[in-house]
């Protein structure tokens, strides 16, 4: 399976939202990384057919996806940015009213709504109107409608967005598990997400795709960019004026500072190894000197 974007442009108005995008994606997960306003939200409905492209195109197997209408969207599972739930209705009641819209039988639908309730830990919250939930809790049932359908192409948007870190590591390892045999797209801009499980990462900025290769790849790119310096309290603030630091950790009476430089900052410095922080602060710290 591979799904073919070439040369996605998407205008809205004077603005340029995504400015001839093209890639290919086949098996896997992917991550889309990149800074409110990358991009990656734009592309994501694109992809699930949701908002059409004002050139360009999106192919399936090598078929426009917008001549293949519920053939595609059978396929798929979305999960966008916000997610709108109908407060009134029960957790259990909602997702029997979403798979009646993507046809699923009702018998198979109540399997697959218990199975899915029990992967996003909501059994409990079964008969609880969608209203009286937490914000994570919102978030659990908008993965479990994303699956409902066993989708071969998961789209889901900034996904673990009012998870606690539990609950994203749990999210983040069934997205691993599911990518084995089908295209899993990730849209994220916190790294952790997909340092350890993606395939690929694309790295958007202003609508455009600045950077699509593994994770290792694009940290080669950085070796030589990122040191450490042992510092004393007194000597950061004049190192923050000077540099773009990456992190600042405590150690004793000293502070070890990373620092992203395209030369060696200082004589005590030591190359560190880059990590997907540093990868983010690279390309989207725009404050900050270079």
């Amino acid at each position: 399976m591979k799904l073919s974007i070439e040369r996605i442009t998407k205008e809205y108005g004077q603005k340029r939202a995504l400015d001839n995008v093209s890639c290919e994606l086949t098996e896997g997960l992917y991550g889309f990384l990149g800074a409110n306003g990358s991009g990656k939200t734009t592309l994501m409905r694109i992809l699930a057919s949701v908002s059409r492209p004002s050139s360009g195109r999106v192919l399936l197997d090598g078929v426009d996806i917008s001549l293949m209408n519920e053939g595609y969207r059978d396929l798929l599972g979305y999960l966008p940015q916000h997610m709108g739930l109908y407060k009134n209705f029960t957790v259990h009641k909602f997702l029997l009213y979403i798979a009646a819209l993507k046809g699923l039988e009702k018998g198979h639908a109540e399997r697959k709504i218990d199975e899915l309730l029990d992967v996003v830990q909501l059994a409990e919250e079964k008969r609880t109107k969608t209203g009286k939930l937490s914000g994570g809790m919102k978030q659990r049932v908008g993965i479990a409608q994303a699956l409902l359908n066993d989708p071969k192409i998961l789209i889901v948007d900034e996904p673990t967005a009012g998870l606690d870190p539990k609950e994203r590591i749990r999210f983040r390892n069934l997205l691993q598990t599911m990518a084995t045999d089908r295209i899993v797209l990730l849209s994220t801009h916190i790294v952790s997400d997909i340092e350890y499980v993606a395939k690929e990462i694309l790295v958007m900025k202003k609508g455009t795709l600045i950077q699509k290769a593994e994770p290792h790849v694009l940290l080669g790119g950085l070796q030589e960019k990122v040191w450490t310096i042992e510092a004393s309290p007194s000597e950061v603030g004049a190192l923050q004026a000077r540099h773009r630091l990456s992190s600042l950790v405590k150690a004793g009476d000293r502070i070890s500072v990373r620092i992203l430089s395209e030369l060696k900052p200082d004589e005590r410095a030591v190359a560190a190894t880059p990590d997907l922080e540093d990868l983010y602060l690279y390309y989207f710290d725009e404050e900050a000197p270079k």
